[in-house]
C-alpha cells in the first residue's frame, strides 16, 4: 500500500496527520480516508477534464491537488461521484469475482470521507470560510438486524474446536463470544492485557476500556497461556501467535479459524464471521438481564444508538406484548359451505 506521508499532496497530508494524532484513529482507518480521498479528487480531475480522458483511473497522480481545487468542489460534483461508485466503478477487477458498482455502505463510507475533509479544512484549519459539504446527502442505508449465533449453536462451536491449535483457538472464541470483542481488538492484545480477572482493550480511536473475565475466559486463557510459554515467539508481546512462525496471528488467521470451527460444528460459515461473534455475545448479554447501558460499556460504542440495535433483535418484551393483545387468540371461523342452488337463489 503507498504511504499517505509520501504520496499524499500537503494539504491531504495534514488532514490524514490531523487524525492520526489528534484524533488518534489507527492506521488502517487513516489508510482507507486517504484511498477513498485518492480515489475522489482522481475522478474530479478526469470529470472536469484536468486529465486526458483514455488515462487509466489508477495511474492519475493527485500530487497538483490544492485549495483551489478543494475550493472549486461542488455538491453536484460529489453527487457525480457518488452516481460513477454506483454505475461505474469496477470491484475487484483482477478477481472472478468482478462486478460493476459500490455497494451503499461503501459509498456511505466515502461520503463520510469527504464530508470529514471538509469539516477539518473548515472548523480545524480555517482554510475554508464555509464547508460546501454541510448538507452533503449519504446513501440510504437498508436497517439490517445483526445475524448472531444462539446459545446452542454457541455451545456446539465450542464444542467442535480441535485440532493442533485447539488451546489458541477455543481461547479465542471464547472471548468473542464472551466478551464481545472486536477482531482488531483481540489481535492487537498483549500477555500484559491480562491482568488477573480483568482484560483491557484498546478499541476504536485507541479508547481503553478493562472487562471482567468469567471463569470460561479465565480457564482458556489459562490453557493457552500455559501452551504458549513452551513456545520460543517471534513476538514476545503479542498474547495470541500463529504456530507456524510464532509472530502475533493476523486478521485473515482469526478469520480462517472462525470459518474452519463453524464449519466443524455444522454452522453455515457463509452466513457467520468473527463479528458475527460480537453480535452473539452483545444479544446473549441482553437476553440475560444485561441493561443497554451496561452492554455500551462493555462493547465499547460511543454513541447509545449503536447498541441498541440489539435490543431489536430478540426482545422478550415484544413477544410479550404480541401475546397479550386480546385478539391474538381470536381465530377464522370456517363457514358453512353454501350449495350450488342456494348460491343460484341469490
Amino acid at each position: 500500500m503507498n504511504d499517505y506521508r509520501v504520496d499524499a499532496p500537503p494539504i491531504l497530508r495534514d488532514f490524514l496527520v490531523y487524525h492520526g494524532t489528534i484524533q488518534g484513529h489507527s492506521r488502517r482507518t487513516v489508510d482507507e480516508y486517504y484511498l477513498d480521498l485518492r480515489n475522489f479528487f482522481r475522478f474530479l480531475k478526469l470529470d472536469k477534464g484536468r486529465v486526458p480522458k483514455d488515462t487509466p483511473f489508477d495511474q492519475i497522480s493527485i500530487d497538483d491537488v490544492d485549495l483551489d481545487l478543494v475550493r472549486s468542489v461542488t455538491l453536484s460534483d460529489v453527487y457525480s461521484y457518488m452516481d460513477y461508485l454506483s454505475r461505474g466503478r469496477v470491484v475487484h477487477p483482477n478477481s472472478p469475482d468482478a462486478h460493476v458498482g459500490l455497494s451503499a455502505p461503501a459509498r456511505a463510507r466515502k461520503a463520510a470521507a469527504i464530508r470529514s475533509f471538509y469539516k477539518y479544512l473548515t472548523n480545524k484549519a480555517k482554510l475554508l470560510t464555509e464547508n460546501p459539504m454541510q448538507d452533503l446527502d449519504a446513501p440510504r442505508l437498508k436497517k439490517t438486524l445483526p445475524k448472531y449465533l444462539n446459545l446452542e449453536e454457541s455451545v456446539s462451536l465450542l464444542d467442535h474446536v480441535d485440532g493442533a491449535n485447539q488451546a489458541r483457538d477455543y481461547c479465542i472464541l471464547t472471548l468473542f463470544l464472551n466478551c464481545g470483542l472486536r477482531i482488531s481488538e483481540l489481535i492487537g492484545l498483549n500477555v500484559t492485557d491480562v491482568r488477573g480477572n480483568q482484560l483491557r482493550v484498546l478499541g476504536k480511536g485507541n479508547k481503553e476500556r478493562m472487562l471482567f473475565l468469567n471463569e470460561a475466559c479465565q480457564s482458556a486463557l489459562e490453557d493457552w497461556l500455559t501452551q504458549r510459554s513452551m513456545l520460543t515467539l517471534v513476538d514476545e508481546n503479542a498474547l495470541f501467535v500463529t504456530l507456524q512462525n510464532r509472530r502475533r496471528i493476523s486478521r485473515a488467521a482469526v478469520h480462517k479459524l472462525v470459518k474452519k470451527h463453524l464449519t466443524a460444528a455444522g454452522l453455515d460459515s457463509t452466513q457467520y464471521s468473527a463479528h458475527k461473534l460480537r453480535h452473539t455475545a452483545a444479544t446473549l448479554m441482553l437476553q440475560n438481564g444485561v441493561d443497554v447501558r451496561t452492554l455500551q460499556e462493555v462493547l465499547g460504542h460511543d454513541h447509545l444508538n449503536t447498541t441498541q440495535i440489539y435490543t431489536h433483535v430478540d426482545n422478550e418484551d415484544l413477544r410479550t406484548a404480541a401475546r397479550a393483545n386480546p385478539l391474538g387468540k381470536v381465530k377464522k371461523h370456517k363457514k358453512p359451505e353454501k350449495s350450488e342452488s342456494s348460491e343460484e337463489k341469490t
